[in-house]
């Protein structure tokens, strides 16, 4: 049996346990492709949060890291949200915790919270209000009468932010490893390569490397601008899983991943025998508990409206 026969019969027993569950397959856009291929909703953190809000399924199962399930817990509580990993963490996430938070907004009792979405739900139940990628600059131009916003945990999206707006942030001395590989020579060797090519690149890149770029924007951002855009040619500066669907959707052009060194580990922890596990054992349910899911849900929810 050739790999490919053994991903259709994975994929048949997969489906259909999961219509036995009345399942729904959350997957992000850094998945392995075979991950991809299981998707009924494929996206970022703020479209799968928005999906897993809004579903009538009795059980989610979210194909990303922890903090992604747990957002899934906050929003649906009713419901099973299983992961097919669970030692799947985001590093970044794990750079700031709720003990520190609070002593920092002791340091800055008039400032506003904005916690980035890449951060674990009792993070959040300390924060005003969260953000992703895709909406940050959108949720601190609302906060209009707010001077000082403490950001966590990504000091670099925190700076690239920073230069949108007019308030002061104090960021958390936190990154995202995965980002931080994607360095300056690799663009300008990709653009060297590839003269004709636009450059989008994640901002959770150092400034060095978003001062390279066409774009800055989160992955959801890249897929919408890649479909719109008349390039023929893109050099794409964020996790390398995001290719495939890239390529997936845009048959047409050509993808190059800024540096094949940005791959997220944990991203890649996710199988399709792990998903099919999952669903057949029902294991490795994430539950956030209920205090801390009310507090969390609100600055949760502050982002959605």
């Amino acid at each position: 049996m050739n790999i490919r026969e053994g991903n259709s019969e994975l994929m048949e027993k997969i489906q259909k346990l999961k219509r036995e569950r009345n399942a729904i397959i959350l997957v992000h856009n850094y998945q392995i492709a075979e991950v991809h291929d299981i998707a009924d909703y494929m996206g970022d953190s703020l479209g799968l949060s928005r999906i897993a809000s809004g579903t009538d399924a009795d059980v989610i199962v979210f194909c990303g890291v922890r903090f992604m399930a747990e957002t899934a817990s906050i929003l649906c509580p009713d419901r099973i949200v299983l992961m097919p990993d669970i030692n799947a963490g985001c590093p970044m996430a794990n750079m700031i915790t709720a003990d520190r938070l609070r002593a920092l907004k002791r340091e800055h009792p008039k400032a506003q919270v904005l916690s980035y979405v890449n951060t674990s739900a009792e993070v959040k139940a300390e924060a005003d209000i969260c953000c992703t990628s895709t909406n940050a600059i959108e949720i601190v131009k609302s906060l209009k009468d707010v001077e000082e916003i403490i950001f966590v945990p990504d000091k670099y999206l925190s700076y690239y932010v920073s230069t949108k707006a007019n308030h002061r942030f104090i960021p958390w001395n936190g990154y995202c490893p995965t980002h931080v590989r994607i360095l300056p020579e690799d663009i300008l060797r990709q653009k060297k390569a590839h003269p004709e090519a636009l450059v989008l690149v994640h901002p959770e890149c150092t400034p060095p490397v978003i001062q390279l770029a066409d774009e800055a924007l989160s992955t959801e951002g890249m897929c919408k601008y890649a479909r719109a855009s008349n390039a023929s040619e893109i050099i794409v500066g964020t996790e390398i899983g995001l290719l495939y669907r890239l390529q997936k959707e845009n048959p047409e052009k050509k993808f190059y991943p800024a540096s094949e060194q940005a791959i997220c580990p944990s991203m890649k922890l996710t199988t399709l025998e792990k998903v099919l596990w999952c669903l057949e054992d029902m294991r490795y349910e994430v539950k956030v508990p209920e205090e801390i899911r009310l507090k969390a849900k609100k600055a949760v929810d502050r982002m959605l409206q």
